[in-house]
């Protein structure tokens, strides 16, 4: 939900650096929850839609999603047909990161446009550079063994983004770095059950093969256009666990004031409000991801306030 200001900022400008920076930041109106909601301070959503740039970007190279024409490639050192070779991608646009934190100046434009905020909040490195492992590892690892593992690979695909909220903010404490932990980490699970049929065509499986042991699924199972009673059961079991997760994490709502607490809020709840999509969906998520309504969200946000004052 990207408000009309924040959107009118990415369109300004043309030609091939701007069009690929616009494609990756129009991409935040479809998340299950506010990027950079109108109610926060300007500065604030611009330092959020800057992090949420770079990481999209990092995602969109992994997922091999970004903007045809090769402009990515190019802003990061690499010929345009290099694009698809991955790898190659994140490991110039980690090298690209390096040269903003060590002053010499990134090539890339939405690294450019990220340079500020690093250096206004003294943002440290290693969130985005877990962001960038994160994709490393979605190349090299396509299936988890345990619960633990995919927890794991949360710590650098999810938890990175609360912790630089809490950076911007200045509202870090150890405390709220591990309420934030726990809602990015549930965060992530739910996208992940929402997008259980994309990203077997990916060829990822997002599921524990513990579990799916555990309540009889197949990989086959899940490349049916509807799920199984076992597949049902399964998602059900995930995200009972990402709701554990939503609650543990949630009282990191009522620990801060004001604009930043409807912010978290709106966090909190658009996981809840996904969950709830989920489960009247019958835990049916292959025939596609089951998404809540904007009403919806405004509902589980005010219960979320009441409930964590």
């Amino acid at each position: 939900m990207v408000t009309a200001v924040d959107s009118g900022r990415a369109r300004r400008g043309g030609g091939p650096a701007a069009a690929s920076s616009r494609a990756v930041l129009d991409k935040a109106s479809k998340e299950n929850f506010p990027v950079a909601p109108f109610f926060l301070p300007r500065a604030w959503r611009a330092d959020l839609m800057a992090v949420y740039g770079f990481a999209r970007l990092v995602d969109d190279i992994g997922d091999g999603d970004l903007a045809p024409g090769g402009a990515d490639a190019v802003h990061l050192g690499l010929g345009p047909d290099r694009t698809d070779d991955r790898l190659a991608m994140l490991d110039a646009l980690e090298a690209d990161l390096w040269r903003l934190f060590d002053g010499t100046g990134p090539r890339h434009p939405l690294l450019r446009r990220l340079g500020p905020t690093v250096r206004r909040h003294r943002l440290p490195a290693e969130p985005f550079l877990g962001l960038v492992e994160a994709n490393r590892q979605d190349q090299r690892v396509t299936r988890y063994a345990r619960y633990e593992d995919l927890l794991g690979y949360c710590e650098l695909s999810a938890n990175p983004v609360g912790r630089l909220v809490l950076g911007i903010s200045g509202t870090t404490t150890p405390e709220r770095v591990r309420r934030s932990d726990a809602i990015c980490t549930a965060l992530q699970i739910v996208e992940h059950l929402q997008d259980v049929a994309e990203d077997l065509r990916r060829d990822r499986i997002y599921l524990p093969a513990e579990d799916m042991r555990r309540f009889g699924v197949e990989e086959s199972d899940l490349a049916r256009p509807e799920g199984g009673a076992s597949v049902r059961a399964l998602v059900a079991y995930q995200a009972e666990r990402a709701t554990r997760l939503l609650n543990e994490g949630a009282p990191l709502v009522g620990s801060v004031h004001g604009r930043l607490k409807l912010l978290l809020a709106g966090f909190v709840a658009g996981g809840r409000a996904a969950l709830r999509a989920i489960e009247a969906a019958g835990h049916d998520v292959l025939p596609g991801p089951p998404k809540a309504t904007k009403l919806d969200l405004l509902r589980e946000v005010g219960a979320t306030l009441r409930r964590e004052g």
